[in-house]
């Protein structure tokens, strides 16, 4: 920050680390030992998608980029109903014995890594991780692109249609217990609901 920032009182927007997203297999093994909370397979990075043929292009050439993997998921883009779009990465449902929850991560920091590397790193919003327990209850770690920071978002389960309600005791129980292990976000006012977001 330069002097007269600092004299005018301003600040710059925190810088995005998306190799924080590494941290989540760590922070997965917590949630699955204290609260049953176990990773779906499933994430997803959301943006506000560009007109024009450049932005069409990079998003098509990061979903080949996935799909030339081995092991490639399953990937779908979808326009949510404020239109917002998700790149959704599917990968088989999550089996702490056998599969690694880090390839999942390794394919959402390739997302946005590669919308940013193209000059896009503006219209990115957010990447998820869905967890689940068998109870039914549904938890979303999402990781704010231009805070840096992670928060969780619990749709209560159970809800017929037109039904949102968050389920607020999970969330803080959620906050406090990843704190020392994920940067959490610290204003709640940051805490979106992420309604119809993909695998959650």
């Amino acid at each position: 920050m330069g002097f007269l920032d600092s004299i005018l009182g301003r600040s710059r927007p925190k810088q995005a680390d998306l190799d924080a997203l590494f941290n989540v297999p760590s922070a997965a093994i917590t949630l699955q030992t204290t609260l049953g909370l176990v990773p779906t397979g499933d994430g997803a990075v959301c943006y506000r998608a560009a007109a024009g043929p450049a932005f069409a292009d990079t998003q098509t050439d990061v979903v080949e980029l996935l799909r030339a993997t081995s092991g490639a998921p399953t990937i779908d883009v979808t326009t949510d109903e404020f239109g917002f779009t998700w790149l959704e990465v599917d990968h088989p449902p999550h089996d702490p014995a056998t599969s690694d929850l880090g390839e999942l991560c390794t394919d959402l920091h390739a997302v946005n890594t590669g919308l940013e590397a193209a000059g896009f790193g503006p219209a990115l919003l957010c990447s998820l991780v869905p967890f689940a327990d068998s109870s039914g209850r549904r938890l979303g770690l999402v990781y704010l692109y231009k805070q840096g920071t992670f928060y969780p978002f619990a749709p209560k389960p159970g809800q017929g249609a037109g039904g949102r309600e968050r389920d607020t005791l999970l969330e803080i129980q959620v906050r406090d217990l990843l704190v020392p292990e994920l940067p959490i976000e610290q204003d709640p006012s940051r805490w979106l609901a992420i309604w119809g977001a993909p695998a959650l």
